[in-house]
């Protein structure tokens, strides 16, 4: 497989670090670094095993979490009057510095979406539609939950060799052009009925590729109805059929 998706055009590190902080519920003040190295390490594999080209900011965050476990190990050698500093302070500022300006910069996206994007978008239903396993609104989300949703996936293929039955290579573009006829034709999918119960892994990573594509173009909103729950593909962009 020689196509690679660039990460950097989504989502860095630091969010990497923020979402895994969230999902665990964790206080960013006092971060179980040796949980947090332990699944960001974890994610890292599973990035690269999607075939994603990982920006080296990835990389140094880890070797800067490993770091701060290993100092946290340490035994504490204060001299005496001086309280040692805490390894995890200078990330927990980072981080709480980039969440701020995150948030800036969504508002002023927010504020600016209606001059910047010329084209009409469709959005995802306020309300899930019949037939919908929850009953909660739909929201859109981020890279890191999709990851999530095919590391399961992944996870469930046992031996990859006892997979790799199908020898029918289909490339990216045929992905893509299938995802969206499917799409085109009944308006929203889940991401179960988008794998069609299909557990091979070459098509796997080739729809994870595919849906990163997507929604670089704007194509294609990801939604999950609240926290884990089921995750639905819809059209981001209303096609003039005139």
């Amino acid at each position: 497989m020689d196509y690679e998706v660039k990460l950097d055009i989504f989502e860095g590190p630091l969010d990497l670090l923020l979402y895994l902080i969230k999902k665990n519920e964790l206080d960013i003040y006092n971060i179980p670094i040796a949980l947090i190295t332990k699944q960001y390490l974890e994610y890292i594999d599973i990035l690269k095993t999607l075939n994603l080209d990982l920006a080296g900011e990835y990389l140094i965050l880890a070797a800067t979490l490993v770091h701060i476990k290993s100092k946290l190990l340490l035994p504490e050698t204060p001299e005496e009057g001086e309280e040692e500093a805490d390894p995890r302070q200078e990330l927990v500022q980072q981080l709480l510095e980039y969440q701020e300006f995150k948030n800036a910069s969504q508002l002023l996206q927010a504020r600016e979406v209606l001059e910047r994007d010329v084209f009409i978008r469709g959005a995802a239903p306020a309300e899930p539609t019949p037939g919908d396993d929850d009953n909660q609104a739909w929201l859109e989300i981020g890279l890191f939950e999709l990851v999530d949703a095919f590391r399961q996936v992944l996870g469930n293929l046992g031996q990859p060799e006892l997979m790799e039955i199908d020898l029918d290579r289909t490339s990216l573009a045929d992905r893509i052009n299938e995802i969206m006829d499917q799409l085109r034709e009944r308006q929203s999918l889940t991401f179960t009925e988008l794998l069609n119960g299909q557990p091979e892994r070459r098509l796997i990573i080739y729809t994870f590729m595919a849906l990163l594509e997507l929604v670089k173009q704007r194509m294609v909103l990801i939604c999950q109805a609240g926290p884990f729950g089921v995750i639905r593909l819809f059209l981001a962009v209303e096609e003039d059929h005139g």
